[in-house]
């Protein structure tokens, strides 16, 4: 099993990289966040994943340890495959896949393309508690939980905006005017969208 490959990044795309190790070519399929991570770097590692099917043998590479982790875990779901698991990694960061199994947040899930209401929860049902024994509660952001933040995301949602996004506003904007009313915090957010 190839655990990385060190060496020279020849070709990049964002879905896509030639890496060159001591003379030997090797296509590593990536997401985007590693191709964000790589793009401006002329040689580097990428954590692999060779994944052997019957009609092709193909290499996935990860910028760090998380991503790979994470990648294996969602392919171990029934109905998961490698592409959407990539492609689930593209949408979101492993920390905010993570997050949203252990919350129980099928929708933000559901916002992946290919994963649909059924597979959104069999990744909570089957991924939470391995998930769980693996993060320490204190990762999981206490503002989750909390009314004044569900409902101005709740509302920034019912205005169309990703939720991703608008989770990621209101976090902030709790965080520079903590103690503000709904009202005053929805309007902080939406600024800085």
């Amino acid at each position: 099993m190839l655990a990385y490959l060190n060496g020279d990044f020849v070709y990049k795309s964002p879905a896509v990289v030639h890496i060159d190790v001591n003379g030997v070519g090797y296509e590593v399929q990536i997401s985007l966040n590693t191709y964000s991570k790589i793009q401006n770097l002329e040689k580097g590692t990428l954590h692999t994943s060779l994944l052997i099917r019957e009609d092709a043998h193909i290499l996935y590479g990860f910028f760090d340890k998380a991503e790979k982790e994470m990648f294996l875990l969602l392919i171990s779901v029934s109905g998961i495959g490698a592409s959407t698991a990539r492609v689930m990694l593209s949408y979101m960061k492993p920390d905010d896949i993570s997050k949203a199994i252990l919350s129980g947040d099928s929708k933000t899930l559901e916002a992946v393309k290919g994963i649909g209401k059924k597979t959104a929860e069999r990744l909570v049902i089957e991924l939470r508690d391995k998930l769980s024994k693996h993060t320490p509660e204190s990762s999981i952001s206490p503002v989750k939980h909390n009314t004044l933040h569900t409902d101005a995301l709740n509302a920034l949602l019912a205005l169309g905006i990703n939720r991703q996004a608008a989770d990621q506003a209101i976090q902030k904007a709790m965080v520079s005017a903590p103690g503000t009313s709904v009202e005053e915090l929805i309007k902080i957010a939406l600024r800085t969208l």
